[in-house]
């Protein structure tokens, strides 16, 4: 082989080498997720990335960026729709905002656990849900579990609705939280979470409310000695991809996308569990005390007024009486 034949075996192998190239480009994708590493919804998002990276065989390479380290939720929301992220995991509450019955997913003691929750979310309302979504930027992949919400407390033991009368009670900025703990009898704290703790070490807070992993991981319960296990708000979060990113995708890979998602919700259902028991296990080590609701219905009938407010908004109400209607 004389040495034109090798240029010209060279200058095709570098040709085709670089049409490869420029037909299978490589996109370095970024995820924002607020939660710590190990965390469950952490966890899944990295399995979800390397799903990804093995189907699409290395095009689409996805790095996970934990502990809002991109800024909060609100500025990691802007960052999707703006194409600054592509991918991200957030709780419902607001996203709301751009599909009005998300509301409905956030209303207290509507759900008796989260299976119930799935029910619906896994089905048509979650389909319809997403197609509202879709058309503000956010391409749903996958419904996670955001867990059971409870109350815990500092010096007193609540079993009754009547036992939060005058408590003080740090609640997220949120018109669902703040209602419900009124028509509790309490007073509503409106507290940065990452200030809870010294709200109760300064004894600016009675109560607060979230999670068991939560309680467990942030330390809270080294204050808060007492949980009133009654789950008040079951609500999803969701796995998306901006809009943007959805359409520039074929159809092969927008179903291998699909795939990966529904994989990693599940993944993230399956880890929460097991988080929640162990982080039970280990608070109750500490000395948390827990007081299971037996009968929901006073706590239902004091939460009248919201799911009035609610069933009184069109945008909420279809969804809101489609779950109402099918206890």
């Amino acid at each position: 082989m004389n040495k034109q034949t090798k240029l010209r075996r060279l200058l095709v192998a570098l040709a085709c080498g670089l049409g490869a190239a420029a037909a299978w480009p490589q996109s370095a994708l970024r995820a924002w997720n607020t939660h710590p590493e190990g965390y469950p919804v952490t966890e899944a998002l990295k399995s979800f990335a390397q799903d990804v990276d093995t189907a699409t065989r290395g095009k689409y390479k996805i790095q996970v960026f934990s502990n809002a380290v991109l800024g909060d939720q609100v500025k990691a929301i802007a960052m999707l729709k703006s194409g600054e992220i592509e991918v991200a995991e957030f709780n419902s509450g607001q996203l709301s905002e751009f599909a009005p019955g998300l509301k409905a997913f956030n209303l207290p003691f509507l759900f008796l656990d989260a299976a119930h929750m799935f029910r619906y979310l896994d089905g048509k309302i979650g389909d319809r849900l997403a197609e509202q979504l879709k058309a503000s930027g956010f391409v749903v992949l996958g419904w996670y579990n955001g867990g059971a919400r409870s109350f815990y407390c500092a010096g007193k033991a609540p079993a009754k609705p009547e036992d939060m009368v005058g408590l003080r009670v740090r609640v997220p900025q949120s018109e669902v939280y703040t209602e419900m703990v009124k028509l509790l009898g309490a007073t509503p704290v409106v507290l940065p979470y990452k200030d809870v703790l010294d709200g109760f070490q300064q004894g600016k807070i009675d109560c607060a409310e979230g999670n068991v992993p939560s309680f467990e991981a942030t330390g809270h319960y080294k204050q808060a000695k007492f949980m009133l296990l009654d789950n008040h708000v079951i609500s999803p979060e969701l796995l998306v991809v901006s809009t943007k990113l959805w359409n520039s995708l074929d159809d092969r890979e927008k179903a291998l996308f699909k795939e990966a998602g529904a994989k990693s919700a599940r993944l993230m259902r399956d880890l929460w569990e097991k988080r929640v028991v162990s982080a039970r296990a280990a608070v109750a080590k500490d000395g948390v005390q827990f007081t299971t609701v037996k009968d929901f219905s006073p706590y239902v009938r004091k939460m009248s007024p919201l799911y009035g407010k609610y069933m009184a908004d069109p945008a909420v109400r279809g969804d809101l009486f489609a779950i109402i209607g099918n206890q």
